[in-house]
């Protein structure tokens, strides 16, 4: 009885196993998929299919928008500042006096050394009227003649020392907030204010290397700056002559003159230059696949998506420059594309543009 207990037991249990089995392949086939093992189902695609497009090779950067000249004014002697001659955020022009000093020392230094320069020269004149009728030695001429000499020295260094009580515009350009006021005490430490020169502007920016041989002084560039859509136009006038180790890149300095003062030094811009245009195969960039050892993409053939490898080139927002690998016609799987192995059957759902 026992034995016939577990027979019958093993009957059920193989009954509703094969009943499962039955039901599984049941809806399978319902569902359209092949119930028979080793068949794999078809992956619904997006496809695009490559065709020749006219393509402007651009130089897209950021960089930095610089005046022209700049300075801070300091003094270069320590003293008390008696006068303020600039106006805060006005345009002054070169050699313009900004701030004078207190000299009154040097100055009453320098009348006596005038006084003592007009005696001398009294002097040399009757040492030289005497030496006519040898009524003096050469050697008491020379020394009244050295005398003379001596006293246009000392009145030379102090209007150099008078003029380092002043402080004039170096340049064209335009003065920025001043940090003293009339009476204070400076030092040549001391910052009296800024001055720069913003016309025209400097855009220093940085390309990759691999454009190094592409960018020439003279060429032209589109400058932006953050959060407006005016474009400004800057000409490169200085590039430098070697490559940063530390980031690969090749440092570029344009002029931009038309700018009507809506560029501010220290401004963040954004710069791109069109160095040529082609006619070149562009894809989506969704389409592009990275490997280890370059790029590969999925075509769509006959029914089956082929993997083959690509050389890519410049990218855009959206589409990315093929320069080998793909022709003119060949249709490029755009989506889908995680779960496909080469030679995967596929079919499609829709067409990319």
């Amino acid at each position: 009885m026992k034995a016939i207990k577990i027979g019958a037991i093993v009957l059920i249990i193989l009954g509703i196993l094969i009943f499962i089995k039955w039901k599984f392949f049941a809806g399978t086939a319902e569902n359209g998929k092949s119930a028979k093992p080793g068949i794999k189902a078809a992956s619904p695609v997006t496809i695009y299919v490559a065709k020749n497009q006219t393509f402007n090779e651009k130089i897209v950067s950021t960089g930095t928008a610089l005046a022209n000249e700049e300075a801070s004014l300091t003094p270069e002697v320590a003293g008390k500042v008696i006068r303020i001659y600039f106006s805060e955020g006005t345009l002054v022009k070169k050699n313009t006096l900004l701030v004078k000093i207190n000299d009154a020392d040097l100055k009453a230094q320098l009348d006596k050394v005038e006084l003592q320069i007009q005696l001398s020269e009294q002097k040399l004149q009757r040492q030289k009227q005497l030496l006519e009728i040898n009524g003096v030695s050469q050697e008491g001429f020379d020394i009244a003649a050295n005398e003379v000499s001596g006293f246009k020295s000392d009145r030379d260094f102090l209007t150099a020392q008078i003029r380092k009580t002043e402080i004039r515009a170096p340049f064209d350009g335009v003065i920025g907030l001043r940090n003293i006021s009339e009476g204070s005490y400076v030092t040549p430490s001391t910052i009296v204010a800024s001055i720069l020169q913003l016309t025209p502007m400097k855009i220093d920016f940085s390309v990759p290397e691999k454009y190094a041989s592409m960018v020439h002084a003279g060429d032209l560039a589109n400058v932006q700056t953050e959060g407006t859509s005016v474009v400004f136009k800057a000409k490169v006038f200085a590039i430098e002559p070697k490559i940063d180790l530390a980031t690969r890149t090749l440092k570029i300095r344009a002029l931009c003159y038309d700018h009507k003062h809506k560029l501010l030094p220290g401004a963040f811009v954004k710069v791109d230059m069109i160095k040529q245009s082609t006619t070149s195969i562009l894809i989506p960039t969704e389409a592009l696949i990275a490997e280890l050892k370059g790029y590969k993409v999925f075509f769509y053939r006959n029914g089956k998506a082929i993997s083959g490898t690509v050389k890519a080139g410049t990218r855009t927002d959206t589409q990315v420059l093929i320069t080998e690998g793909i022709a003119e016609g060949d249709t490029i799987v755009t989506s889908g594309m995680m779960q496909l192995k080469n030679e995967s059957p596929i079919i499609i759902k829709g067409t990319g543009k």
